[in-house]
């Protein structure tokens, strides 16, 4: 086990460190947005597949019109969807319209504008054709050349490449499931009526939209009283999970009892304690296959160490590479006192300075027990151990506060 009060690096490479991509499914172009593409994508056709009309005009021979007036015998009509099957002879023109097949024998398209015509004849009085007018076969892509990269996460463009491709379906990684319990006799859910020593349990339901957010699928198991055979069974309910987080009962107090129920089930422990503020009470193992992760009861201390270690774990799970913990420039918006011995997570509010650089101010309160100041913030400013005292206008790091 590692040693305690672990740097916050090393506990997130240590939770990184067997974070194995899960497994590849199949789906739908129709599922596909938001989901991680497992291998690259190529072509199963050439796009356009023939040369294409770019313009409403006429298809001429380049040669017939090189010199003007000209008046051309009309032949036929193309349109898209609809070519037309035979040659263009010289002397000729071809009724085009855009998205048309460009028909055998001609190779210029006069546009509407510069033509005069009726049901028998075009007469070009104008202008002459320009390439851009014809899009040749494969000006966007050929069959078999590979355009989406993995692993990726998918948005509208890459699934309207995909489809225009030809494929109907694609390789994603399987959304890790995240278990998410909530411990202590205190807790019951919003809406249910509250004792006068219990509070209402708010931190699952805000770590299940980072689960999310981050490409993840949630699932609620509840609120565990602080009981050891209920922990147990809870716990063992979650088997079919990649990552149990447990929510509270990781500190060392008389009735925080998740560190000893996972043991006594079996779990490797890699570590408990780190040297981060808020959050030191934060516990990681493995149960078998799982990722087993204890999260501190604190509403704000079990927020912030889910953005900073659940984020990157589910990314890992994904196949992608974790980004989370890299942090930006910033101008600190007012001073601040020297840092202790533990890694601090500030909350911050972002604005934009009369100079255009970004400006990081400290909300009003950094307690971790405070949701409000929390809702707030809009990054958490990154505090090294010891870190010397800022004055107002010094560069420092933030990390965006992206749930």
């Amino acid at each position: 086990m590692a040693p305690p009060n672990l740097s916050v690096a090393d506990a997130r490479a240590a939770i990184l460190a067997n974070a194995e991509p899960s497994s590849v499914e199949h789906v739908p172009l129709w599922e596909a947005d938001d989901r991680v593409l497992a291998s690259a994508l190529s072509a199963t056709r050439t796009q356009p597949p023939f040369d294409v009309s770019a313009m409403d005009g006429f298809a001429v021979r380049a040669g017939d019109v090189t010199t003007l007036p000209v008046t051309l015998k009309l032949i036929g009509e193309a349109a898209a969807g609809h070519g037309f099957e035979r040659d263009v002879g010289s002397g000729e023109a071809v009724r085009i319209f855009t998205g048309a097949p460009v028909p055998n024998g001609a190779d210029a398209i006069v546009i509407q504008e510069n033509t005069e015509f009726d049901a028998r004849s075009v007469t070009v009085v104008d202008g002459s054709p320009e390439p851009g007018h014809i899009r040749p076969q494969g000006f966007d892509f050929t069959d078999g050349e590979q355009l989406i990269t993995a692993p990726r996460r998918l948005n509208a463009r890459d699934i309207t490449l995909a489809a225009a491709m030809g494929h109907a379906q694609l390789p994603v990684r399987r959304r890790p499931r995240v278990a998410l319990l909530a411990t202590g006799d205190e807790l019951v859910l919003p809406g249910e009526p509250t004792g006068p020593d219990q509070i209402v349990c708010s931190n699952p339901f805000g770590i299940a939209s980072i689960v999310r957010r981050a490409g993840g699928e949630p699932v609620f198991f509840g609120i565990a009283k602080d009981d050891r055979a209920e922990l147990s069974r809870r716990f063992n309910d979650a088997a079919d999970c990649d990552v149990t987080v447990a929510i509270g009962g990781a500190s060392v107090g008389d009735h925080d009892l998740v560190g000893p129920v996972l043991q006594d089930l079996g779990m490797s422990l890699d570590f408990w304690k780190i040297a981060m503020r808020p959050g030191k009470p934060l516990m990681y193992g493995r149960l078998g296959a799982r990722h087993m992760l204890g999260l501190p009861g604190n509403p704000v201390s079990s927020m912030i160490c889910a953005r900073i270690f659940l984020v990157p774990l589910i990314q890992a799970l994904l196949g992608l590479t974790a980004t989370s913990d890299q942090t930006r420039s910033a101008i600190a918006g007012r001073a601040m006192t020297a840092n202790g011995p533990r890694e601090h997570y500030m909350r911050a509010t972002l604005s934009t300075g009369a100079d255009g650089n970004l400006v990081a101010t400290p909300v009003r309160s950094q307690d971790s027990s405070l949701l409000s100041p929390l809702a707030e913030a809009d990054a958490l400013i990154v505090r090294s151990p010891r870190d010397p005292a800022k004055a107002e206008g010094d560069t420092i790091q933030i990390v965006p506060m992206d749930f």
